[in-house]
């Protein structure tokens, strides 16, 4: 009984810590994020752990990000600029950006 309980609470530990991944990864994919980018693999977009570890230690860079998923941007990742995306508002644009932050 007390393995199974132990075996009930670590699971229940690595769903709860995973949850915010996905709710976010569902947020990304609700807006057409996915679309252009990948949480691994870079697309017409880069990857999203290629974008978090290219602004890793940049005390900035949650607020940069932000607004260039609602304004868009260019030069960055190369030619292909980044279209503004008028379907995230400012407090979704800053959950996404600090998801895409945290990835590793």
């Amino acid at each position: 009984m007390k393995k199974t309980l132990i075996t009930l609470a670590l699971s229940a530990t690595a769903v709860l810590s995973a949850t915010p991944a996905f709710a976010d990864l569902a947020l990304a994919t609700s807006k057409n994020c996915l679309a252009c980018h990948a949480v691994d693999k870079k697309l017409v977009g880069p990857a999203y752990k290629d974008v978090a570890a290219k602004y890793k230690g940049d005390k900035t860079a949650a607020d940069k990000l932000a607004t260039k998923i609602i304004k868009g941007g260019s030069g960055v990742w190369g030619a292909v600029p980044m279209p503004a995306n008028s379907q995230v508002n400012e407090a979704e644009s800053k959950k996404l950006a600090a998801w895409i932050l945290s990835l590793k």
